[in-house]
């Protein structure tokens, strides 16, 4: 989740606007990530991303049924 610039979101692509790892001092209805694609904006709380699945190829099901994907900016040289 940490340093993520893009969340896929089910197969659709969201710039990460803010993402907060959740931890002990975060509550169930505390925001931790907020995407971005165009005029769309999609919030997500803890509550909704505690209990994720970790299903392989860095994808986690949610218990919604939401599959969510981290994704960093790869730095060519």
């Amino acid at each position: 989740m940490r340093g993520a610039d893009f969340v896929q979101v089910n197969g659709v692509v969201f710039e990460t606007g803010y993402l907060r790892s959740p931890e002990e001092a975060t509550f169930a209805d505390d925001v931790v990530m907020e995407l971005k694609l165009g005029d769309t904006e999609v919030t997500f709380i803890r509550e909704e991303l505690d209990g994720a699945e970790y299903v392989g190829d860095g994808a986690y099901l949610l218990k919604c049924g939401a599959l969510l994907r981290f994704l960093a900016t790869a730095t060519l040289h």
